[in-house]
């Protein structure tokens, strides 16, 4: 049997259709319009990309979107002094710094600069606790996504064996803490693993996040395992023309989808779930800072 395919734009949409439902029901209701402010700092093509792309998805489920382009060489206090007048305007629920930041600016110091509460991005090191102690907080986009679409295939993960592949801030270590609180059994491997292929060989779930392309071949994989591929990796395509690149993933797609049960494409998996993601936050933030029932299956 082929691998389902877990069909993360179509999943994704999904998502935003049931964000847009939640925005339009606090506006009819309450008033009330989620905002999200997004900062980038200087020039950088892919984050520019992504900002657009942001920017367009937050008018399309109806919320306020905010956009503050500044210069490469922005001042750091002039950085904080903005994320200071966004953490005091009650029109804006959710804050997001586009990273990687420039050289000469703290990445920690601004991110911790931003109230948790609207920190949607859920890097502040407030956030990372309170998800820790299994505690109310805004959760990373990305494991955010991966989680959702876990739960979609599984129902419930209770008691599965989960292997995330990967330890960074951003996407591993919050990962394995939401299998954690949804009561998997969870593995950390990384690049020292001792016997990675047998750690990885008994998984019931796959979270592949190292960056590394097509890292994970099919014979690490169980027979019929989840593989959840978080990677996005640019590699060269001779086959499509001189100077041509392709998308892959962390996992090797053809080989692991022959004994997975079920496994995310790379593009089209993860990648859609984590602006959806970022809309789900920013409307839970916004419910939050109103006292509000928080959106049903947008939160972990």
């Amino acid at each position: 049997m082929p691998a389902k395919i877990i069909d993360g734009k179509a999943f994704a949409a999904k998502v935003r259709a049931q964000v847009a439902e939640h925005v339009s029901r606090l506006d009819k209701e309450h008033g009330i319009t989620p905002g999200l402010a997004v900062v980038l700092v200087g020039e950088d093509p892919a984050s520019q990309v992504y900002v657009r792309s942001k920017g367009k998805m937050t008018v399309e489920v109806g919320m306020k979107s905010v956009e503050h382009k500044l210069d490469v060489d922005t001042a750091e206090p002039d950085l904080l002094a903005l994320i200071d007048q966004l953490n005091n305007d009650p029109s804006i629920h959710g804050i997001l710094v586009q990273l990687p930041l420039p050289m000469h600016l703290n990445e920690d110091l601004v991110i911790n600069a931003i109230d948790p509460a609207k920190d949607v991005d859920g890097f502040h090191i407030s956030n990372v606790g309170l998800l820790g102690t299994g505690q109310k907080s805004m959760v990373p986009c990305t494991p955010l996504g991966c989680l959702m679409m876990l739960r979609d295939h599984h129902g419930s993960i209770s008691g599965m064996d989960a292997v995330v592949i990967g330890r960074s801030n951003i996407v591993g270590k919050p990962m394995a803490q939401l299998l954690l609180n949804d009561s998997a059994t969870v593995t950390i491997a990384h690049s020292r693993t001792k016997d990675l292929p047998d750690v990885v060989r008994r998984a019931d779930i796959v979270v592949a996040a190292v960056g590394r392309p097509e890292m994970v071949p099919g014979d690490w994989i169980k027979e019929g395992a989840t593989v959840i591929d978080v990677g996005i990796n640019r590699v060269d395509a001779p086959e499509k023309g001189e100077g041509k690149t392709r998308l892959v993933g962390d996992c090797h797609f053809e080989s692991c989808a022959e004994r997975a049960g079920a496994i995310t494409p790379v593009p089209g998996g993860v990648g859609p779930m984590t602006i959806a993601c970022l809309l789900a936050n920013t409307v839970t933030a916004c419910c939050r800072a109103n006292g509000l029932a928080e959106p049903e299956g947008l939160t972990a």
